[in-house]
């Protein structure tokens, strides 16, 4: 038997508050590419109040958008750090967030690793895996955030 059931529970209040306090957000993984999930989900964050920073070490801009190849080059401390990579990249993407100084870290839906939410949790970093943030805002009737 199946449920549906994530495998990484977290309650409704949690990612409210998650997303209420997360003005800027770096999207590590960012594609330029149109139809990309991550493009997608970013230009909805941006629609939706929130401040976009694209993460990607290949590219130099996402539109007219100043790219950063790691979360370490940021000028400033995102609130939250949004992980469109695979799976074996996020325990490196949890420890780089958690030197930079970010204390939430959100890995999209079909993004599970064990040992990101561990290192997340050793950390003392809120943590959501293999959740769409752009279904969660809508699902919880977050209009427009800030």
């Amino acid at each position: 038997m199946t449920t549906n059931t994530p495998s990484y529970p977290v309650s409704d209040e949690t990612l409210s508050r998650i997303l209420d306090a997360s003005r800027t957000v770096a999207v590590v993984g960012i594609s330029d590419k149109l139809g990309r999930p991550s493009l997608t989900v970013s230009s909805y964050l941006q629609d939706h109040g929130f401040s976009v920073i694209p993460v990607n070490p290949v590219l130099d801009s996402v539109g007219h958008v100043k790219c950063y190849p790691s979360l370490e080059s940021l000028p400033e401390v995102p609130d939250l750090v949004v992980v469109f990579r695979k799976p074996a990249d996020v325990p490196a993407v949890v420890r780089e967030a958690a030197t930079k100084g970010i204390r939430r870290v959100w890995v999209q839906e079909g993004i599970r690793s064990d040992e990101g939410f561990s290192l997340a949790r050793e950390n003392r970093l809120e943590i959501v895996m293999d959740r769409c943030i752009m279904k969660e805002l809508m699902r919880l009737g977050k209009k427009e955030m800030h």
